[in-house]
């Protein structure tokens, strides 16, 4: 019997200045002694009474500063972030243990066996820790909008008001996950758009043609900014000078202390009146892509390719795969998972073949290249429907090969005609799972796997669950990484 390959074929931070706070940036892009107080000038000529209203509803009580409303974010998008590392811990694990206790309800209750051994304590693993604790995100997305001084045009992350009718931006330098390269770059895009007076017409909720900010860093020392444009009716000329005065700044300007390796616009295109927009991605400056090393792999990242937050913990979680999954030199791999497919090209060292299946768009050559640099000779990418595509491994045989599918779906959730298709392969006997929420959808992808055969839908033997590994990918909040081992 042939292989995989032809059954699959067959159907085819070192600044340049010294970094200034945020207050220090003059209107102009100049420093001054504050740029706050400048801001609120322009802002209070532009308000009108009612708007000033709303800004002491905002700032709450009295002498409450940027400081308390920084706590309050972190409090919100960080709940674990006033506890030691340790405690930290111990609450995740707790969290995991419950979610899998009810994973075994809900199984026992469909006549499904979990493990030979009754209890949690035989299926779940002690939670492995991430290397790095603060600072660790490799990416980071900042929101614009009105901020606790009322001005409209502060750069940071959501915060509902006191009584949660209002929503305001926040500075996120209380962020212990960000590193500092990011709040650098945050800093100095808020600079940017106070450039630029306010209109006294401007409502405050209309922030202009720029928006969103994502800050991608590499632990190479590389990296891309991305910000959100759009257009709003501009003609194209004011298009151009709006995009040439952003690669100003931050190349040349004040903002060139941000070192960036790529300025990148993700500018919103309407084709026709009544047709979908679209975004895509324009490079204003520097190099188009950023690399990352994992496992010995250097792996190239695009703009819109995602890569997992957590660098330094990205190891761990892929060496518990290898492990859960088995892997050596006679295990065939099938690739389900989503990104710039840092998984299967990372565990393509120890296994004898991977087929990915699931990567689309910029991620596909990112992957590509990948493999070139790295000299890859037993990865392989297939860009057709995963249903028919794992349908021709069924009657896979490998010469005493084993067939291992590795599921990450990103945050996604994974579709029913995929499961089904995974369900409906005999020749995967084994499924390594990776959850970042075990306890919301993946839980009914799990409940799939493993229930009994139902009619016409489900066909094929059900999995069973045998292992769960924790890894922290996301220190100080309640979220960790769940790797689960199934086999039949």
């Amino acid at each position: 019997m042939a292989g995989p390959r032809s059954i699959l074929s067959s159907g085819t931070l070192l600044s340049k200045r010294r970094q200034l706070p945020w207050w220090a940036w003059g209107s102009q892009g100049q420093p001054q002694a504050s740029l706050a107080s400048a801001g609120e000038r322009n802002f209070t000529q532009a308000a009108s009474e009612h708007q000033q209203g709303e800004r002491k509803h905002l700032e709450g009580q009295p002498g409450q500063d940027l400081g308390f409303w920084q706590k309050r974010l972190a409090d919100q998008l960080l709940p674990l972030w006033r506890l030691n590392y340790d405690e930290q811990l111990k609450v995740k694990f707790e969290v995991t243990k419950k979610t899998l206790e009810q994973l075994q309800s809900r199984l026992h209750k469909l006549g499904t066996m979990v493990v030979e051994v009754q209890g949690p304590g035989a299926l779940l693993q002690p939670l492995i820790p991430s290397p790095v604790i603060d600072g660790y995100r490799n990416k980071s997305v900042f929101s614009i909008n009105r901020g606790p001084d009322g001005h409209p045009r502060t750069v940071g992350c959501f915060l509902r008001s006191p009584g949660g009718k209002k929503i305001f931006c926040v500075p996120a330098g209380h962020l212990r996950t960000l590193p500092a390269r990011h709040l650098q770059v945050a800093q100095c895009y808020e600079a940017f758009l106070r450039q630029t007076p306010l209109e006294p017409t401007l409502d405050i909720h209309q922030l202009g043609p720029w928006r969103r900010l994502r800050v991608r860093t590499s632990s190479q020392g590389q990296t891309m900014a991305i910000i959100t444009f759009h257009a709003q009716g501009l003609s194209q000329e004011a298009i151009c000078a709006h995009k040439e005065r952003a690669k100003e700044f931050f190349m040349s300007g004040w903002g060139s202390v941000c070192d960036l390796t790529s300025l990148y616009l993700k500018e919103r295109v309407t084709p026709r009146p009544k047709q979908s927009c679209f975004h895509r991605y324009q490079l204003l400056a520097g190099e188009p892509h950023v690399f990352e090393d994992v496992l010995g792999v250097k792996l190239r990242i695009s703009p819109g390719a995602f890569f997992p937050p957590n660098t330094g913990a990205i190891e761990a979680l892929y060496r518990v795969v290898a492990e859960l999954g088995g892997v050596d030199q006679s295990t065939v791999i099938l690739d389900l998972s989503h990104g710039t497919g840092a998984l299967g090209l990372s565990l393509a060292q120890w296994a004898a073949q991977v087929l990915s299946l699931r990567l689309v768009g910029q991620a596909v050559e990112d992957a590509r290249w990948s493999v070139a640099f790295n000299e890859i000779t037993n990865w392989e990418c297939q860009r057709q429907d995963v249903e028919k595509a794992v349908a021709r491994l069924r009657k896979f045989q490998g010469d005493g090969q084993a067939l291992v599918a590795v599921v990450d779906p990103a945050g996604a959730v994974l579709s029913h005609r995929v499961i089904r298709a995974i369900r409906g392969c005999p020749a995967i006997q084994k499924l390594v799972f990776i959850s970042g929420r075990p306890h919301a959808e993946d839980m009914e992808t799990f409940l799939q796997l493993c229930c009994p055969v139902s009619g016409q839908d489900l066909q094929g033997k059900p999995f069973t669950l045998s292992q769960a590994v924790p890894v922290d990918m996301l220190p100080h909040t309640l979220s960790s990484q769940l790797v689960l081992a199934f086999t039949r």
